[in-house]
């Protein structure tokens, strides 16, 4: 399946497109919210591991409904290494199949955690949605999806 194309906001307010990274993987991250327990854990992971995603041609690029003043704090604040952007109109998660319409606190709209690796061609090659926010994508499974591609 091709992958839908989408262009966010990142932390710097610059436009950024699925489709500017043709001709290399990437490894979307949808999660839920900044600045809670496990999409901390979760990104800082990525974070930790951006060296292994470099050597697999993998641009890693990480998506929440946050605003992208809040992910530019949690951004510093995590000191992360790779782009996030700001799905505040929903309109990603909502083509990637990834968005609770019920959440916590009553809240609506928020992004499922979730992982997808779409190869150089824009064509998804590994998708993950998790109905459980407080699991983890398999990282094992995305690296050796991503090594297929290599």
């Amino acid at each position: 399946m091709r992958a839908p194309d989408f262009t966010l906001p990142d932390t710097e307010k610059n436009m950024v497109s699925l489709s500017d990274f043709q001709g290399q993987n990437v490894l979307i991250l949808f999660f839920p919210l900044a600045f809670t327990g496990v999409c901390t854990k979760e990104l800082c992971a990525t974070r930790d591991d951006i060296a292994n995603y470099q050597n697999l041609n993998t641009q890693v690029l990480a998506i929440s409904v946050d605003s992208p003043f809040s992910l530019g704090k949690f951004k510093e604040e995590q000191n992360l290494n790779f782009p996030l952007l700001s799905d505040f109109n929903r309109q990603a998660a909502r083509a990637y199949g990834a968005l609770y319409e019920e959440f916590v606190l009553g809240m609506q709209g928020v992004a499922k955690r979730s992982a997808f690796v779409v190869d150089k061609d824009g064509i998804i090659q590994y998708a993950e949605v998790l109905e459980n926010a407080g699991e983890l994508p398999d990282f094992e499974a995305i690296k050796a999806a991503l090594a297929e591609l290599s």
